[in-house]
């Protein structure tokens, strides 16, 4: 189709654009493996079927809003058939006569689909400009208290605009350019049946014009890719690359976010934690190029949605635009993170719930860069909550963070016959009381709840009394990585000592901990919630519970035992043992909202125009239920005070006080 002269200068530009498309990409490159760690290319080639199905399906992305989920993969389906419709249509280009793929099923099914997907794209694309620009909607949008790059706040839609209107023009211009074929062949193409649509349009047209608009389409559908090669890794447009790398190149890992042990015996490491752009990992400088700016982790973030001046596409748009930003012999892997990516305020502010990872569609990990940067705070600089000092001390001092002595550990049990290791060393489960059900008041109920149901069901248990420590989730968390690795060795070192097994824990936090964190320290058990342990001992038949009219019971999932470690369905099938008529909460599931107590929250005072365990027991009271269950002491004690505020009738039970309550005499 092209003429020589066209050739040539095609030629010469695509070569230009190649060559700044290349040290783009070697900018890109450089930044990347200047983080920590290296990619694992074994795991690459094991991953390559199932990261290219992630990546063509778009699976991630149907998990929330639907509507505008399908509307981006029009675009993103027809982005994908695009790379070979490119090729296709240079290939037809320069050979005289050739036909991409050749005129039988596969050709007609090629075309068929270029014709489908480039309409959907239009649609798609123009729905989505519409959104962002006319109705300007809220969830695109980042509140003025939240530390943004200062180039992000007009950048973003300006990159936005740009994007859309390369697709639109893209797109339009091949869709016309095939119709100006069908028209000049005069035959309608039933494999096009939507280009052969719009043919129509330019019938009388004469063969000349006809041939001088297809070279005008080609130029504008090519030519607009040749001007956005070089714009394109600096735009959003890149995630469509880097969510392939994503896919293919991230740590196996056993659990949604996983912390990396620091190795506190090495003397010839310097810096814990991180401080500046090249404490980050390599997968930590990927994810903002991976980030598509869509808002979903902001949008599901219990901080920022309780006024918090914490954004987790913050995090991402910031490393992003200051790594841009930077030329020539600037480096900005030299910048501090802190007020950089994130302010203060931001940095204490996250519950470490793990709904910004869990909603990412693209397996970005915000929660992963406030981990780190917190530890380097705490480690290297000495600087958190004030608040926090108190639980750091009764951690180190008596080993939880009430401060409660060994001594009064087993204070909870009086008048209970609980047996410790001491007293049975031949037990079959471990059980983990946990801090909480140790020392507070209310969440005690629930442990003096499951003895109770413990000794109907004849387990043989055994709990380590005086010698259970912290397993200091809290101290790990708010970044006091030193006081986590103390604490993780010293009970690794008890519970293989008694020989433990098999543990059910109280607690989610403890269960994740002694399960996915406990290994790397040596201690190597099975590890399950106290709510899976009574779903086995009920359908074993060794716990008979009488299913009596509870009425109404909603359930609240704490973030460990959902999110983090995939147990959803136990406290349910419970629930509903004991006669509970299980009512869901508009956010439940993996889309629970946070109580509001994790990530050492529960030991500060809370920020923002509103408190999250407010937020949450607001959710419960409008589902009308009669009871609101939990399966947390954490959960427990931020419900239950949220319960007393707002002095609501509704009960807030921990699921073993509700099945102890209705157990066959």
């Amino acid at each position: 189709m092209l003429t020589w002269p066209e050739k040539i200068l095609f030629a010469l530009a695509v070569l230009a654009t190649g060559w700044v498309a290349y040290r783009e990409a070697q900018r890109l490159i450089r930044i990347i493996t200047s983080g920590q760690g290296r990619p694992d290319w074994g795991l690459a080639r094991r991953r390559l079927l199932n990261a290219a199905l992630e990546w063509l399906s778009l699976r991630r992305v149907f998990r929330f809003r639907l509507g505008v989920s399908l509307l981006h993969a029009f675009v993103a389906w027809a982005f994908a058939l695009y790379l070979l419709v490119n090729v296709g249509d240079v290939l037809e280009a320069y050979i005289p006569g050739f036909v991409f793929l050749g005129h039988g099923f596969i050709g007609n099914l090629y075309r068929l689909l270029a014709d489908v997907l480039s309409v959907l794209a239009l649609i798609g694309m123009s729905a989505l400009l519409i959104r962002r620009f006319v109705f300007q909607s809220p969830e695109l949008q980042i509140r003025d208290d939240v530390l943004v790059h200062p180039k992000a706040r007009t950048g973003i839609p300006r990159d936005s605009l740009i994007v859309g209107l390369f697709i639109l023009g893209h797109v339009g211009a091949r869709f016309l350019g095939e119709s100006f074929q069908i028209a000049k062949e005069g035959v309608a193409d039933p494999w096009q049946p939507l280009a052969s649509a719009v043919a129509n349009l330019w019938t009388g047209w004469s063969p000349m014009a006809l041939t001088v608009a297809e070279h005008v389409a080609f130029w504008l559908a090519l030519g607009l890719i040749l001007l956005f090669i070089p714009y394109f890794p600096r735009s959003k447009h890149i995630h469509l690359i880097f969510a392939f790398f994503n896919f293919l190149l991230k740590p196996e890992k056993q659990t949604l976010v996983e912390l990396e042990p620091l190795d506190f015996e090495d003397e010839s490491i310097e810096q814990f934690g991180a401080s500046t752009f090249k404490d980050l990992k390599w997968t930590e400088l990927m994810d903002p190029y991976a980030c598509i700016m869509c808002m979903r982790c902001q949008q599901v973030c219990p901080a920022y949605n309780t006024g918090k001046v914490l954004s987790p596409a913050a995090i991402e748009i910031n490393k992003r635009y200051t790594l841009n930003q930077v030329n020539g012999d600037q480096d900005p892997l030299e910048l501090p993170l802190l007020g950089t990516v994130l302010d203060e305020g931001a940095l204490w502010a996250c519950t470490a719930c793990g709904a910004c990872v869990e909603i990412c569609p693209l397996g970005n990990e915000p929660m992963l860069d406030i981990m780190d940067i917190r530890r380097a705070q705490v480690l290297m600089e000495d600087n958190y909550p004030r608040q926090w000092q108190n639980a750091y001390r009764g951690m180190e001092s008596a080993a939880n963070p009430w401060g409660v002595p060994a001594s009064e550990r087993m204070k909870w049990a009086e008048g209970l016959n609980v047996p410790t290791v001491d007293d049975n060393p031949d037990f079959d489960v471990l059980w983990w009381v946990g801090c909480a059900p140790s020392t507070d008041a209310r969440a005690q109920k629930t442990a003096r709840a499951l003895v109770k149901i413990l000794e109907a069901a004849g387990v043989n248990y055994a709990v380590l009394g005086q010698r259970e420590m912290c397993t200091g989730d809290s101290a790990r968390r708010s970044g006091n990585e030193y006081l986590f690795y103390e604490l993780a060795n010293a009970n690794v070192e008890t519970l293989n000592e008694v020989g433990a097994k098999k543990i059910i824990t109280t607690c989610p936090h403890c269960l994740h901990t002694l399960k996915n964190e406990y290994p790397a320290f040596g201690g190597h058990y099975e590890v399950i919630h106290h709510t899976q342990f009574i779903d086995e001992l009920i359908r074993q038949g060794r716990l008979k519970v009488k299913p009596e009219a509870l009425g109404q019971v909603t359930y609240h999932d704490p973030c460990y035992l959902g999110r983090f470690n995939g147990e959803f369905g136990a406290p349910r099938f419970v629930v509903t043992q004991v006669g509970g008529d299980l009512v869901e909460m508009a956010r439940s599931g993996p889309k629970s909202f946070c109580c509001g107590a994790g990530g050492a929250q529960i030991w500060k005072e809370e920020e923002g125009t509103s408190r999250i365990n407010l937020t949450r027991f607001q959710e419960a009271q409008a589902t009308g239920a009669d009871t609101l269950a939990v399966a947390c002491p954490f959960c427990m004690i931020m419900l239950n005070d949220a319960a007393k505020e707002f002095k609501s009738d509704m009960a807030v039970k921990d699921i073993a006080e509700l099945v102890a309550e209705h157990l066959e005499e």
